[in-house]
């Protein structure tokens, strides 16, 4: 079967592809499990410069990848080029980690204990439509450094760049069969390398509802699991806040990669007592948004990825008060406006995770009333709390039950430090050194010293 990839900003096809199934996953599996022996006894200091490597052959074509991903996705040139920086980051990161992620020395009685970590074997990675390299390179960066080999599952929308990455990976070095990319539906491709008994482990980003799937199929083999899953984050603002700097922030923590991201700040909570003032302030802000070409500079916010996700973005609005809703562009693409919508915390859409445009507004009373708010929702995947008190900061980020916070920031991401979330937005944490442990096992050696 072929699968047509199209330009959500023009609907015009860009790439066609035969389309794998179930024996090219078990083809790729073979590969990686005939690779792994010899990639995990490179020496670490080998294998850190075959990493160090394809970061630097990122930053060589990072225009080129950039303009891959934004035809692709259909995401603002502005914002690619700036994910690509970071999948160079991330190379860069974990080569620099390889060699500091070792086991302990443990005195005990009779002898001494030492703890190794070890690789798991051939890893499964499933990585998702919004931002396709950046998201695989937070999989691939520990599951190389840790001696894994992989196979990559993008997702069937967006496959190019992960195709291109596997290209540059072997020009860096990387023998062949160390990273497989196979391009084919979620319910074939990925179901069977949930299932396939030589795969150890699955690194998941994708809806809380695959989760689950993900979660089952993977019981029968008990194969590890790290899964980043949906969010429906909560921006907090307090009357306290420097509002014009809060408003002027918001919209782009809703609205960046036209809010297709699982960080979005989409429940907007604002303290009652500066409600009117910052609502003003938001509206003004998101009225400068720019909306177009995802290839011009000074684009902001590109389309939806699909006709069948606009028409699920926008079941979210329909009869909901409108506190401001943009222009959609009129000419071909899957355009959608940046939307503000006034709701309580119990509507459809302030609970569900929308995965578009639209952010819902909610009032609260004061401190207790805004924590209560945050944490009714299934999900804790990041959020941000805006603040002059730091010890309101502290105190209010140490009981949002969520895995990622900023304050006075919107920004959640850093490729030093864990991300991933709490409750139904998953378990597992990806970048910083903690990713490593999941893509490691632990093993305890005894060394008896008696005579």
């Amino acid at each position: 079967m072929t699968l047509t990839v199209l330009n959500p900003a023009t609907e015009e096809p860009i790439a066609e592809f035969e389309q794998a199934g179930v024996e090219e996953a078990d083809e790729a599996v073979a590969r990686a499990r005939a690779a792994y022996p010899s990639w995990s006894a490179v020496s670490p200091s080998d294998r850190a410069r075959l990493l160090r490597r394809l970061a630097t052959l990122v930053e060589e074509h990072a225009e080129e990848l950039a303009r891959i991903e934004s035809r692709n996705v259909g995401k603002p040139i502005s914002g690619a080029r700036g994910e690509i920086g970071m999948v160079a980051q991330v190379f860069h990161f974990y080569a620099g980690a390889v060699d500091k992620h070792y086991g302990d020395t443990i005195p005990v009685a009779d002898g001494v204990a030492a703890t190794f970590r070890e690789p798991l074997g051939v890893v499964g990675l499933i990585v998702p439509w919004n931002f396709p390299l950046n998201i695989a390179s937070w999989k691939l960066g520990p599951a190389l450094a840790c001696g894994n080999t992989v196979v990559l599952k993008p997702a069937e929308l967006t496959p190019l760049s992960a195709l291109r990455l596997a290209e540059l990976a072997l020009e860096a070095g990387i023998p062949d069969g160390v990273l497989n990319v196979v391009v084919g539906k979620g319910s074939v491709v990925g179901q069977r390398l949930i299932e396939h008994p030589d795969v150890a482990k699955i690194g998941f980003t994708g809806s809380t509802e695959v989760g689950r799937l993900v979660m089952k199929g993977a019981a029968e083999t008990i194969k590890r699991v790290t899964l980043e899953l949906g969010g429906k984050s909560a921006n907090v603002v307090f009357a306290n806040a420097d509002l014009e700097r809060a408003a002027a922030a918001a919209p782009y923590a809703v609205f960046d990669n036209a809010g297709q991201d699982c960080c979005a700040r989409s429940r907007i909570l604002v303290q009652k007592s500066v409600y009117d003032e910052f609502l003003d302030r938001l509206v003004e802000a998101t009225r400068g948004l720019r909306v177009g070409d995802p290839s011009l500079e000074e684009t902001e916010m590109g389309p939806l990825i699909s006709q069948e996700h606009r028409e699920n973005v926008a079941s979210y609005v329909e009869g909901v008060p409108k506190l401001f809703e943009g222009e959609a562009l009129e000419k071909p693409g899957f355009w959608f406006p940046p939307t503000l919508v006034e709701a309580t915390n119990e509507h459809r859409v302030a609970r569900e995770e929308v995965f578009g445009p639209v952010a819902a507004v909610i009032p609260f009373e004061d401190e207790a009333d805004a924590i209560h708010i945050a944490n009714d929702t299934p999900y804790g995947l990041s959020g941000s709390i805006w603040t002059r008190d730091g010890a309101r900061a502290l105190r209010v980020a140490r009981a949002l039950e969520t895995g990622v916070l900023s304050v006075n920031s919107n920004s959640s991401v850093r490729v030093q430090t864990p991300f991933g979330g709490f409750k139904q937005s998953g378990f597992g944490r990806e970048l910083g050194m903690q990713a490593l442990d999941g893509y490691s096992e632990v093993k305890s050696v005894f060394i008896s010293t008696e005579e």
